[in-house]
């Protein structure tokens, strides 16, 4: 992809170059299906006064169409998250759209009107093909962001313990992981592009312990500890690997994008904040929780938690909505985090 982003009242400050390299890599990640070469993204961030706040314009030239979206924030960083949340969002829509125009030609005359000589945008050399997820890109990805998995699955565990959907001390991490990574090495799932392999698994982490709940294992559990213990006959070095880090650190929870700690006492300070918003938030709804949650803390999109939970991306922005509300009105404590992580919200 051929990028072009100018600077306008304002100088290129690190910290504003690192945003933007980020939300470029998330939108080139949704644009495989175009050959990069004939793709340009050209934008500005205007500062137009203290006051007023910045102003993010970008326009995306594509093979099909072009896209454009301008979002104005008082923070630089949110503005720019925003402008590319919003493209992201087009972008989706219309490759959703170019897949299924020749599915569907439209109705005329009480008759399916067939497309004379139209080809799908996939098959035309304007398009790259995306290969879907391999055991090797799970085992590369669990192997590089297993601490962060677990980091999420345990704060699941522990809100159905606090919820009494479970007892506590009934479901392990390492089981619920397990059984997610043997769903994922299995034939028995359709799997996604390789795009949407973090949503994937986490999805398939939540309906691993779903089940688990539930008291159906289903029979595909990997062991973490040993995945090549001589009990477990079917596993073999091609699908399983050692997944176990034993310098992985899970006194920590995950905290915002860029959050760097300094010290154990600023850690056990977010720590402790970050349990706090958890606890208040289960007056909240689990659903709502769940997206806030998602949303500002693991730091996936909008589509991406659609993805993860099943639901609608209009029904995600509604829960971390109703979220950020409850969590302004009843958080009995704020500091900075709690701060960011509201002030974050709001550009869902």
């Amino acid at each position: 992809m051929n990028v072009h982003i100018s600077y306008k009242g304002l100088e290129k400050t690190p910290d504003v170059e690192s945003t933007i390299q980020q939300h470029l890599k998330k939108l080139e990640r949704r644009l495989q299906l175009f050959r990069p070469e004939l793709v340009n993204l050209h934008g500005s961030v205007l500062q137009k006064s203290p006051r007023a706040g910045f102003v993010v314009a970008l326009n995306l030239r594509m093979p099909s169409t072009d896209l454009a979206t301008e979002q104005a924030n008082q923070n630089a960083a949110m503005a720019i998250k925003a402008a590319f949340d919003s493209l992201i969002e087009q972008v989706t829509s219309h490759k959703d759209l170019l897949r299924n125009h020749h599915r569907f030609p439209g109705r005329r005359r009480g008759s399916l009107r067939r497309p004379e000589g139209t080809v799908p945008f996939e098959k035309t050399m304007a398009s790259v093909k995306l290969e879907d997820v391999s055991n090797e890109d799970v085992n590369s990805y669990i192997n590089a962001n297993l601490p962060r998995l677990r980091r999420f699955v345990s704060r699941e565990i522990h809100a159905r313990e606090n919820d009494e959907q479970i007892g506590r001390g009934a479901l392990s991490v390492d089981e619920v992981i397990g059984e997610a990574i043997g769903d994922a090495l299995s034939d028995s799932h359709e799997r996604p592009e390789k795009m949407r392999l973090e949503p994937w698994l986490y999805r398939l982490a939540t309906a691993a312990l779903d089940r688990l709940s539930r008291g159906d294992s289903g029979g595909s559990n990997v062991a973490l500890e040993r995945p090549d213990d001589p009990r477990n006959e079917d596993a073999s070095d091609e699908n399983v690997l050692q997944f176990h880090q034993p310098d992985d650190d899970l006194s920590s929870r995950s905290l915002t994008a860029n959050d760097q700690v300094a010290n154990p006492e600023e850690l056990a300070a977010k720590d402790e904040m970050i349990t706090l918003v958890e606890r208040t938030l289960r007056d909240a709804g689990r659903r709502e929780r769940e997206a806030f949650i998602l949303y500002t803390i693991e730091g996936f999109t909008v589509e991406e938690i659609a993805d993860i939970t099943q639901r609608p991306h209009e029904e995600v922005r509604k829960g971390v909505h109703t979220a950020r509300e409850h969590l302004k009105r009843a958080l009995p404590v704020k500091d900075a985090l709690s701060d960011r992580l509201i002030e974050h919200s709001k550009t869902a």
